[in-house]
């Protein structure tokens, strides 16, 4: 595969840029390869500017969900692109986002649109600090939501791929204050509640782990944390970035049968465009300002043209395509078992829905410390033999590859070919 052009680019693209990237992982660092750069996309395919086409299970790290350039999309980008790009003032098509996330999500009663994940969850604990009048959370080891200061600690994905578990320029004041518990270990929760109880404001997790693979809440844990939270008065937030919209047309609230108090949303809420938004109970959400006294503001928040992009997925998210997603993630969990049965490989896959996690380690995997087993210089043969073959899939074992309505059986049954040839090679 020759990828010349990519090579110069990020020669270039690391003088102006720190790393060349705009976001770490994109670096390939840690697969010991060179970052292809891409110049366009269309369905479930990419091309880089070296003109190399690939089977793409990124899906710009989760927005994707109905393949790239998706037709309605790409229409209602275009024809509101022709009425300007930003206002700085309310829009119709603010408050119809908002009423089609409410109509949706069960308990979102209201919803503040932001301009990225990290903004949105970083909001959902300042609201909770600000109605508790406590400083202290809780989240998950391995969990990651956003690069906000109280949140990147113990995260995921970038943290653990670049092995750092957390990362200067957090202050010991902050990092204090974010207490860290076990991913599908409820006794670990239930510690830090009989430790410090009066000091906790909120509790905020991925209901599903998506920044250590795949991870799906086990053993009834997202009740047993709901109950807990109840008794001891605490604020319930889900962070949804990754799995609202994807898992089911109300998230993964809706298809675990949990409703936090509050829900962070992203990605595919824009449709590829940068977008975020929090929202949940209107007793919580009626202090943000102007409401309440709870500051939050942003120059670019309910961007028109990321507002459009995402009212037409969301519109074009019916339970036929929820369905077929689901058929086409089964197909693909059936013909990767089949592979790892029939050689029996020291794998492990774990999926949920769409979303859909290899691991170089022998299962199960309830947390990040199952997960930090795993045969790294075995990943690293395997995304290079894949890439090689023309199937982009993310350059790092913590992330989670997406499948899209665009996906076909024909192309699955094309990538599985090509994984079995990679791991004859590999293991």
């Amino acid at each position: 595969m020759n990828i010349n052009k990519s090579i110069e680019f990020f020669k270039r693209s690391k003088v102006s840029m720190p790393g060349g990237v705009n976001s770490p992982v994109r670096a390939f660092s840690t697969v010991s390869s060179n970052p292809p750069f891409i110049k366009k996309a269309k369905g479930p395919y990419l091309w880089d500017v070296d003109n190399n086409k690939y089977i793409d299970y990124v899906g710009s790290w989760g927005p994707m969900i109905l393949g790239h350039a998706q037709g309605d999309v790409i229409k209602a980008i275009k024809n509101m692109s022709t009425n300007g790009t930003s206002f700085g003032a309310p829009t119709e098509n603010e408050f119809i986002l908002a009423e089609m996330i409410v109509d949706r999500v069960p308990g979102c009663d209201m919803v503040r649109l932001v301009s990225s994940g990290t903004e949105a969850t970083m909001s959902t604990l300042r609201l909770a600090r600000g109605v508790k009048q406590k400083n202290k959370i809780i989240k998950f080891s391995g969990c990651y939501h956003g690069h906000s200061d109280s949140l990147l600690i113990e995260s995921g994905s970038g943290t653990l791929t670049h092995g750092v578990p957390s990362t200067p320029g957090i202050t010991e004041g902050t990092a204090k204050d974010t207490l860290i518990a076990e991913f599908n270990n409820i006794n670990s929760v239930k510690t830090l509640f009989d430790r410090y109880s009066k000091e906790i404001a909120a509790v905020i997790i991925e209901p599903v782990n998506g920044n250590t693979g795949c991870i799906p809440p086990k053993n009834n844990f997202l009740c047993e944390l709901r109950a807990l939270c109840d008794v001891h008065k605490t604020i319930l937030i889900f962070d949804e970035v990754i799995t609202g919209f994807r898992l089911s047309r109300g998230g993964a609230s809706e298809y675990y049968s949990v409703v936090p108090d509050l829900y962070a949303f992203g990605k595919i809420i824009g449709g590829g465009m940068p977008i975020g938004a929090y929202g949940g109970k209107r007793e919580l959400m009626e202090h943000i300002s102007p409401s309440g006294l709870i500051y939050q503001a942003g120059t670019l928040s309910g961007n028109p043209i990321s507002v459009i992009s995402g009212i037409t997925t969301l519109q074009n998210l019916t339970s036929e395509v929820y369905e077929e997603l689901e058929n086409l993630g089964k197909y693909f969990q059936f013909k990767m078992q089949d592979i790892i049965d029939s050689y029996s490989y020291d794998l492990f896959q774990q999926r949920v829905g769409s979303m859909y996690s290899l691991y170089f380690c022998k299962g199960p995997i309830n947390n990040v410390n199952d997960v930090l087993s795993h045969d790294k210089e075995k990943f690293i043969k395997y995304f290079q033999g894949l890439i090689n073959e023309g199937i982009y899939i993310a350059p790092s074992q913590y992330e989670i590859s997406f499948i899209s309505y665009s996906h076909t059986y024909n192309i699955i049954d094309k990538t599985i070919d090509k994984i079995k040839k990679v791991l004859e090679k590999v293991m």
